[in-house]
């Protein structure tokens, strides 16, 4: 099922916008219950007014605040990143730490933004369960657990460490082009030949091809 994921999508990647892993770390904690679309758009006046973690440690919270407006829960955004902004400072020299151990002590950080950091920042593996890669999992039959700790280590005893960092983008992806929550466009879906939950989602081929999301990107055009 992973080889069918990557050969549909080939390029699938953290779709966060960051030039360093300080602002993948604040993006990714920026995301929660938001779209990656919707934090793209704000980090570019965040990063361009507020550079570094020193930067961000002192900042006006007031003005910080409405720069994260769009991203909703905006006060407590400013009051996460700020104070992880102020850790990394204090502890790390201003530096983002490369352990697991080291990144959930920072504020709003927990084990799925600490594996998208470690993953797509410093090449280490890591799998990142976020809503889609739970619920996909447990769909495909990988897991039957919903605590997103549990359903990591269910899917590390599967998969390789090779594989961990591009497994969670692949199933990212297809959670969100065409294993939908709702409505899964299982007659679209390359797996449905493999997929247990197959059927619990529109059949119909035609059908089901409109209710896949970026048909560049799944590879349908």
């Amino acid at each position: 099922m992973h080889r069918v994921l990557a050969a549909r999508y080939p390029d699938a990647h953290c779709e966060l916008d960051f030039t360093s892993p300080f602002q993948l770390l604040v993006a990714t904690v920026l995301s929660a219950q938001t779209t990656d679309v919707r934090v793209n758009s704000v980090t570019p006046a965040l990063f361009g007014t507020w550079l570094t973690p020193a930067d961000l440690a002192g900042a006006d919270r007031e003005a910080l605040e409405a720069v994260l407006r769009p991203v909703g829960f905006y006060r407590a955004k400013a009051a996460s990143v700020q104070g992880l902004a102020a850790r990394l400072v204090d502890a790390y020299g201003g530096e983002v730490p490369r352990r697991l151990e080291d990144l959930v002590t920072l504020p709003g950080v927990g084990r799925k933004t600490a594996n998208v950091v470690r993953g797509d920042a410093f090449g280490l593996p890591g799998i990142t369960v976020d809503t889609h890669v739970g619920r996909l999992s447990r769909r495909f039959g990988w897991t039957e657990q919903e605590d997103p700790v549990a359903v990591e280590d269910d899917l590390a005893a599967l998969f390789p460490k090779s594989d961990w960092t591009p497994l969670s983008h692949r199933v990212i992806f297809h959670g969100r082009r065409t294993c939908h929550a709702r409505r899964p466009a299982c007659g679209a879906c390359p797996l449905a030949r493999d997929c247990p939950s197959y059927g619990v989602g529109e059949t119909d081929p035609v059908k089901a091809r409109a209710l896949v999301k970026g048909l560049v990107q799944a590879g349908l055009e």
